[in-house]
C-alpha cells in the first residue's frame, strides 16, 4: 500500500500521481462499475444515457435515489467513513465497510447487501470500456484499497464538480449536468449545440456501438476530469468536441499549460497545473471557456442563443 502524507482537513485540492494509487484505481473503477450498473438497471431510460451517471456527493459518489417499485432505493460511496451505504426510502439501511477485497468479493457482497434491502439485482457482469477485464465475478487479481487515495480522489472530484457547476451556469442551451460516468471513470459537463451529429463510430471495448451512438447523438462540447491513463499518465482535465471541427489541434487555448494531444484528440490541461495555482478556480474555468469557446466558434455553434449574457 502507497505511503502518502497524511491530508490537512484544508487541502481541498490533493495530490493523487496516478503510479501511487494505480491498484487501487483499478479496484475502485471496477466497484463503481458494478454500483454504477445498478443504475442501469433500475432508472428509466434519459438521452444520452444520462440515467445511469453517479454523482459527487457530501462524503463520496452517490446513485441518487432510483425507483424499485413503489420505494427508492440510493447507494453511496462514503469517502470519509470509507463504507458502501445502501438506503431505501422505508428506512431500512445497509452498508459495508471499504476495504482491501477482490472484485469478485465485493460483487456477491454487494448482491447481498441490496437482497437484505427486498432488492435483487441482475446486471451484466462484466466491466465497459475496459479492453480484456475479466467479468465481475471472475476477478480475484483487482484487490486494492488505498483509504487515504480514496478520499484523496473524492476530495478532487467534489471540487471539480463545484467549479464545472458555475461553468454551466453560463449556459442556456441543453446541457448536461455535472456527472460522473463510471465506465471511463471521469467527471464530465456537456453541451450541446442543437443540432444533430454524424454517426459515431463506435469501437469502445466491451461496448456495443449503439450505446455510443446514443450518447454522441448530437453535437457536443465536453469539458471534465480523470485520473489519468494511457497516453496521459498523470490526472488531468479535458476538453473536446464531437463532431471535431477543422482548426482544434492548432487554435490557441488557455492557460499556457494547456495544449492539444494528438493521440485523444483532446485539449490536456494537467491537473498539477491547477493545484499549484494562486487560483486554482480561475485557471479551470479558463481552460473550460476558452476550448469552448474555440470549439463553439469553429463549429460554427449560435453562440448568442445559447449562452448566458
Amino acid at each position: 500500500m502507497t505511503s502518502y502524507p497524511q491530508l490537512p482537513a484544508d487541502e481541498a485540492w490533493p495530490s493523487l500521481p496516478l503510479d501511487a494509487w494505480e491498484p487501487t484505481r483499478a479496484t475502485l473503477h471496477r466497484w463503481m462499475q458494478i454500483v454504477g450498473k445498478t443504475r442501469l438497471a433500475f432508472a428509466p431510460m434519459q438521452n444520452h444515457w444520462w440515467q445511469v451517471v453517479l454523482y459527487a456527493s457530501a462524503r463520496g459518489m452517490t446513485t441518487t435515489p432510483m425507483p424499485h417499485g413503489e420505494r427508492t432505493i440510493e447507494v453511496e460511496f462514503d469517502f470519509i467513513d470509507h463504507r458502501l451505504i445502501a438506503r431505501a426510502s422505508d428506512g431500512d439501511v445497509a452498508a459495508l465497510p471499504l476495504v482491501p477485497i477482490s472484485v469478485a468479493d465485493f460483487y456477491e457482497e454487494y448482491r447481498e447487501l441490496l437482497r437484505s434491502l427486498g432488492v435483487k439485482l441482475r446486471i451484466w457482469p462484466r466491466p465497459v470500456e475496459i479492453a480484456n477485464a475479466l467479468p465481475f465475478p471472475l476477478d480475484r487479481e483487482h484487490a486494492a484499497y488505498d483509504a487515504d487515495a480514496a478520499r484523496r480522489f473524492w476530495r478532487i472530484i467534489a471540487q471539480t464538480d463545484r467549479v464545472l457547476k458555475e461553468f454551466r451556469g453560463r449556459f442556456l442551451g441543453k446541457c448536461s449536468p455535472v456527472h460522473f460516468w463510471w465506465g471511463s471513470f471521469d467527471l464530465a459537463c456537456t453541451r450541446f449545440s442543437g443540432r444533430l451529429a454524424p454517426r459515431h463510430p463506435g469501437g469502445i471495448p466491451n461496448m456495443a456501438d449503439a450505446v455510443t451512438r446514443e450518447a454522441y447523438s448530437h453535437e457536443c462540447i465536453s469539458v471534465g476530469w480523470w485520473p489519468g491513463s494511457a497516453p496521459v499518465l498523470e490526472p488531468a482535465f479535458y476538453a473536446y468536441a464531437y463532431p471535431e471541427p477543422a482548426g482544434c489541434p492548432e487554435a490557441k487555448i488557455r492557460p499556457a499549460a494547456a495544449g492539444y494531444n494528438m493521440g485523444l484528440r483532446q485539449w490536456i490541461l494537467p491537473y498539477e497545473a491547477v493545484r499549484l495555482a494562486s487560483n486554482r478556480d480561475a485557471v479551470l474555468l479558463e481552460f473550460a471557456q476558452s476550448t469552448y469557446d474555440v470549439a463553439a466558434d469553429l463549429g460554427g455553434w449560435d453562440r448568442k442563443a445559447l449562452e448566458r449574457r
